[in-house]
């Protein structure tokens, strides 16, 4: 079982995620990263808000600076931050110390190469494979150097704010920073650009990350949007590489809405390359046929935004992403980034001079039900028969009105079931019924 997966290392921290893997993954990681560079081998380092990240930031720095690398810390920044500073200082790699959107005891590493990419699966294969290998120890001067460095994230930001031509003033956003990486640079980069900005979640303590706040619980930014009247809610997860957001009145817009909005802007704009946008497999059919309706191409891809990105590089794509939020602006950016996305997005709310409530009607979801079925051997979800026949089945019963689609975690031992119809009920049948073979099956 690979190590790494679909988003780098993640696992219970201290348990699956050891110091002692930290640093080895680090040692590792630097062996294959550094290769043939020009000069002293530098690193961006980063992490989000957990307690935990503080042990194995540590570790992994141990680890790079023992094999020769320097390494700047940057302290508590979002993912795309790291992304963003490894490509524009011409830094080696990057690692990012996050879980993302699990829960606070869980942690994870992400490695970031030349030029801000997430590592291919290959190379993530070469790192693994070269962990725990002899090595020939630098000495001396040869050792790696620590540099704190906290204002390189004020260039991020200056970034950010380069790439919108419009100022938000007018705007009332709440935005929801999970208590985690982006606590400090969301209130910051919103503000600078125009907004009346109202922080909630903004004060972590190592603890309360994604604690009922953020992305994955977006009651509390929806509340909050209500309470003070606000035009816009943007809901971050633990770090930041995700947007949501909370329409006035109180509706949630997610990723395939964002993505359909800001895919018709930059169409408008001319700036939609091959007018295509790039979507995963657990893109809604809505968005299907939103993008259809508006003459745009969707091109889609495995679930990941790594995956997506891969397909955007390949034909030189501009424009993509996941219904979980994960937007990738090309021009702007590598990865997905939340800031950047609730950025683009509060741009187009402010030149279109509609609100989100009317931007968000380009697209009409299709009901869409998913069950995660969870504590199941996921490793034979592609062997199985009985339930290949029961997806077979119900893609049938569905016909050209919904879809299915079973999908092994790549971070969590589950398998998702997702089932799309013309009504809730249907959908929830059908999931509900798909959910119960693959438990009696995988279990």
């Amino acid at each position: 079982m690979s190590l790494f997966g679909t988003d780098g290392i993640r696992g219970l921290a201290n348990v699956d995620l050891t110091a002692e893997l930290a640093l080895d993954v680090a040692v590792a990681a630097a062996h294959i990263l550094v290769e043939n560079s020009n000069d002293r081998p530098r690193a961006i380092v980063g992490q989000d808000s957990r307690a935990s990240g503080e042990f194995l930031e540590a570790a992994v720095v141990a680890g790079l600076t023992s094999a020769g690398v320097d390494v700047y810390r940057v302290g508590i920044v979002p993912t795309p931050a790291v992304a963003y500073l490894v490509a524009t200082t011409g830094a080696d790699l990057g690692v990012m110390i996050s879980a993302s959107h699990n829960p606070m005891p869980d942690n994870g590493i992400k490695l970031f190469q030349r030029g801000g990419e997430k590592l291919a699966d290959d190379v993530e294969a070469l790192v693994e494979a070269r962990i725990g290998e002899p090595w020939q120890r630098p000495t001396g001067a040869a050792v790696g150097r620590v540099i704190n460095d906290d204002q390189l994230v004020n260039n991020y930001i200056e970034h950010l704010l380069s790439t919108i031509d419009i100022s938000l003033s007018g705007l009332k956003i709440v935005v929801d920073c999970a208590n985690g990486a982006s606590s400090f640079t969301a209130p910051v980069a919103l503000t600078r650009a125009g907004a009346e900005v109202i922080a909630i979640a903004n004060i972590p303590d190592g603890w309360n990350i994604n604690d009922g706040v953020g992305s994955t619980h977006l009651d509390y930014l929806r509340n909050a949007v209500l309470k003070n009247g606000a035009d816009v809610g943007i809901a971050h997860d633990g770090d930041a590489d995700r947007c949501l957001a909370i329409d006035a009145t109180g509706a949630e817009v997610d990723g395939d809405v964002i993505m359909a909005i800001l895919a018709k802007g930059f169409k408008a704009q001319g700036k939609l390359k091959a007018n295509t946008i790039v979507g995963t497999v657990m893109s809604n059919l809505g968005f299907m046929h939103a993008m259809a309706e508006s003459g745009i191409e969707v091109v889609t891809t495995a679930v990941g935004d790594r995956y997506v990105l891969e397909a955007m590089l390949q034909s030189d794509f501009n424009l993509g992403g996941e219904q979980s939020g994960h937007v990738i602006m090309r021009d702007h950016a590598n990865t997905g980034d939340g800031l950047l996305t609730a950025l683009q997005l509060l741009a187009e709310v402010k030149r279109s001079g509609q609100t989100l409530q009317e931007l968000s009607r380009v697209l009409v979801r299709f009901p869409q039900v998913l069950i995660n079925v969870k504590n199941v051997a996921k490793e034979r979800l592609a062997t199985s028969s009985v339930i290949a026949d029961a997806v077979k089945a119900a893609e049938t019963e569905l016909g050209s009105n919904g879809r299915v689609l079973l999908r092994a975690s790549g971070t969590e031992p589950l398998v998702r079931v997702m089932v799309e119809a013309q009504s809730d009920a249907v959908a929830q049948d059908v999931a509900t019924r798909l959910a119960q073979v693959v438990e009696t099956e995988l279990k």
